[in-house]
């Protein structure tokens, strides 16, 4: 199933320098390449293995034209990195049989849900009454779409996800739990990606919403009522609470969460393991990491952080002396 540089260059463009007619069988990283591999050079980080790599073509920025060139065969883009992703969708499409179209038989369907002739459902995934799934949508195994939600076109839906579940709604009662019926429903937009076993709440009284071109990562939770702007990126086990607004173009690091109620702006930046506690209406990068360090030292900080409001009025006290 291997291919030439000139095949990948006429495919998805690029300069070719060196010898077009090396034949490619297959992408690796620079650091476990072969000499019929093509690897790629995204981050300067890694220039080092550029002299090193045994990949018979690398796929490199301008910048290192001169370097890729005197070690052998390379194509220069102005993104390797986006080259290197669409090279990956071409190349899937070339050893990969197509995604079914239709029912697997051991899925379960609602006669009142609504079908793209072209969705393909996988198997044990389970659609319920009143729900649509849109056209070219894949939806995997072990799947559940809950009544009533909607998703759009190109999407796909990773083994395990649920979509449509009530959310976390309870009212107290004398010291008991009254759950809250939730009464709306879930709309996915088009070209959305969720991975595996994330969840995404219905809304309690509107829907939940993720909007066009939204990726999520494996056990990601989206609570009830959240609206996720579009092409939005959050990665694995990201939680938003209930009712909280995700700009546009956003991106979450992993594990970060975001408390219920609060909003973030278009372009806004969390990096992995923060907490958002107030809503952020500039866009930017936003971090709330307290450095990891060995038990002892982070227990005398810790113990330092507890005394911070004591020392803060000793020291207002003190200013108001002098």
């Amino acid at each position: 199933m291997g291919v030439t540089v000139a095949d990948i260059v006429a495919r998805l463009g690029g300069e070719c320098v060196g010898d077009a007619g090396l034949p490619i069988d297959r992408i690796a990283t620079l650091e476990a390449a072969t000499p019929s591999s093509i690897g790629f050079l995204a981050n300067p980080r890694y220039r080092g293995q550029l002299a090193s790599t045994q990949a018979g073509c690398v796929i490199v920025a301008p910048a290192f034209k001169g370097e890729a060139a005197a070690r052998g065969t390379a194509i220069v883009t102005p993104d390797p990195y986006l080259y290197y992703a669409r090279l990956s969708q071409w190349w899937v499409g070339r050893i990969r049989p197509a995604t079914p179209r239709g029912v697997h038989p051991s899925a379960v369907v609602d006669a009142g849900a609504v079908l793209a002739d072209s969705a393909s459902i996988g198997p044990l995934a389970c659609i319920g009454a009143g729900a649509s799934i849109g056209a070219h949508t894949r939806i995997g195994a072990r799947v559940v779409i809950a009544d009533g939600c909607h998703v759009g076109e190109r999407c796909i839906v990773h083994p395990g996800a649920v979509i449509g579940a009530d959310g976390f709604g309870f009212a107290p009662d004398n010291g008991y739990w009254a759950k809250i019926e939730q009464l709306g429903g879930v709309r996915i937009g088009n070209d959305v990606e969720i991975g595996a076993n994330t969840c995404i709440d219905r809304g309690a009284l509107g829907d939940t919403v993720i909007e066009d071109g939204v990726k999520l990562d494996n056990l990601v939770q989206i609570g009830h009522n959240v609206h996720v702007g579009a092409h939005t990126a959050m990665a694995g086990c990201v939680g938003i609470a209930g009712s909280a607004r995700i700009g546009a173009h956003c991106t979450l690091g992993g594990s970060a969460n975001v408390l219920g109620h609060l909003e973030l702006a278009d372009h806004v930046h969390v990096s992995a393991a923060t907490t958002i506690t107030r809503s952020i209406l500039v866009p930017g990068r936003y971090s709330g990491l307290f450095p990891f360090d060995d038990n002892a030292a982070w227990e005398k900080n810790a113990a330092t952080l507890r005394q911070l409001h004591a020392l803060r009025d000793r020291l207002r006290a003190l200013e108001k002396k002098t």
